[in-house]
């Protein structure tokens, strides 16, 4: 069982920046992926950004690709995402959410790859 608790979410302006911090409970937090997903008002969930259990391969989607930078610590049980150059339309409830692998380098896209998930902070910026 992994219990995730998002924070640092807030309201900012355009091209402000913000790292939100997911933090795990749990002694097997180095065995997941982890990921971040969004949804936004009236939209489906969406991937984000996604980093393997060893930290050393990440993804990302195309709309954040060169603006957030996703990283962990696994010392600290805490997977970092940093969002750059914000924009109104990353405006959304951002979810962190683990999920278990058997590769070390692993990266998981997909939502049904993940099987724990945290509340969600919400990120609203303003134009």
């Amino acid at each position: 069982q992994v219990q995730l608790v998002e924070s640092g979410g807030g309201l900012v302006q355009a091209g402000d920046s913000l790292r939100l911090s997911c933090a795990a409970s749990g002694r097997t937090f180095s065995s997941y992926a982890m990921g971040w997903f969004r949804q936004a008002p009236g939209k489906e969930r969406e991937f984000v950004a996604s980093i393997s259990m060893n930290g050393v391969k990440t993804s990302y989607a195309n709309s954040v690709k060169g603006r957030f930078t996703i990283s962990r610590d696994n010392a600290k049980n805490t997977v970092y995402l940093q969002t750059n150059s914000l924009k109104p339309e990353d405006t959304a409830v951002y979810y962190c959410a683990a999920a278990y692998t058997v590769g070390s380098y692993y990266t998981a896209s997909l939502s049904y790859e993940y099987t724990y998930w945290g509340q969600g902070t919400q990120v609203t910026v303003s134009s």
